[in-house]
């Protein structure tokens, strides 16, 4: 039975992994970590936990790497996992962190990301950065198995990175010519109030924000710039909409002549992503919506192209909370413990 602590416990991405590990077959919940609520059972934090989990809050001073958990899930901020790590990775527990401190493996790629967001360049943990991998299990399925500190990714970049994947892989597309229009749901601004989340702003409105500047895109255009063997640059433009949960990313790019075939494109994204558990691709025979994916590890993708314009359209859907976050970072749990990659993940998505 793995021993699973969370370090930032109180917040979305931290209840969000405490409700999948209670339904985890071989996993249990061993500590709580949070720097608010300390001395609470999270049950008073998340009342809709009460009688499920009612484990008490304890506080980052109290916390020790070598206290009997094997995972740990960093729901934290940038530069707060690259603090702790060492300590936990020196004790023979495997990370798994939420923020961007440990999705690159090189301090000078660390750096332009760092940049990119306005964080500081230089990175706390540089001699872990080689031994981590980007846990995205579609691409790094056998280096997360083997991982013991595994980058969670950002939740856009789960979308658009799994849309434009295969189309990068076998160059069919102008890897120049890439945009993802992207919507998420208010779930993904966390859980801490603030006036621009205020319910009358955000009801029965919508807004772009972070425009040409998402934390996201630096980590798209990494994991495609490897993908294609070549420096990829994307379009990112994030909105925020009146719903909970859920991101519809629609990713476009301009496609080879021999490639504006619709039929002939959604065979290529069925045979990338054969065999994948989590992966639901559609022709444009079909549909798709965020409510085929809500509470699930799902990605859906709705695949077309336009002939008038050879542009390739894939429509991503995906929980923020879900694929986007926490049961992403369960997935990599199981592959690094060798359980089965589907183990308290295998949830019929949420209708209505």
């Amino acid at each position: 039975m793995v021993k699973v602590k969370i370090i930032g416990a109180g917040g979305l991405g931290g209840a969000g992994m405490i409700e999948l590990v209670l339904r985890h077959p071989d996993a249990k919940l061993h500590k709580l970590i949070d720097v608010e609520n300390v001395g609470l059972p999270i049950s008073k934090v998340w009342p809709h936990l009460e009688g499920c989990c009612d484990l008490v809050v304890d506080s980052p001073d109290s916390d020790r790497p070598g206290d009997g958990s094997d995972v740990v899930f960093m729901a934290t901020p940038d530069r707060v996992g690259m603090k702790l790590a060492p300590a936990y990775v020196k004790a023979g527990v495997k990370v798994v962190d939420y923020s961007g401190d440990f999705r690159f493996r090189d301090a000078k790629v660390y750096a332009g990301y760092a940049t990119r967001i306005g964080k500081e360049t230089a990175h706390l943990s540089p001699e872990l950065l080689p031994k981590c991998v980007y846990g995205l299990a579609e691409l790094h399925r056998k280096e997360i198995a083997k991982a013991s500190v595994v980058g969670n990714p950002g939740c856009f970049a789960v979308a658009a990175t799994l849309a434009f994947y295969p189309a990068a892989k076998e160059k069919i597309v102008d890897i120049a010519s890439l945009v993802a229009d992207a919507k998420t749901g208010v779930s993904g601004a966390g859980k801490k109030p603030q006036p621009s989340f205020h319910y009358p702003l955000r009801y029965d409105n919508m807004n772009a924000y972070k425009i040409a500047k998402h934390q996201h895109c630096f980590e798209i255009e990494h994991e495609l710039s490897e993908a294609a063997h070549s420096p990829v640059h994307l379009t990112l433009t994030t909105q925020v909409v009146p719903v909970c949960r859920g991101i519809m990313a629609c990713c476009y790019g301009r496609l080879d002549k021999g490639w504006v075939d619709a039929k002939k494109l959604t065979q290529l994204y069925r045979d990338t992503y054969a065999g994948e558990p989590f992966v639901r691709v559609v022709g444009p025979e079909g549909a798709a919506a965020s409510s085929d994916v809500r509470g699930t590890n799902v990605a859906k993708l709705w695949i077309n192209c336009d002939p008038a314009t050879g542009q390739l359209i894939v429509v991503s859907h995906i929980d923020n909370l879900m694929k986007g976050q926490a049961a992403n970072a369960l997935q990599n749990m199981n592959l690094m413990f060798g359980i089965k990659e589907t183990a308290g993940l295998e949830l019929p998505g949420q209708f209505p």
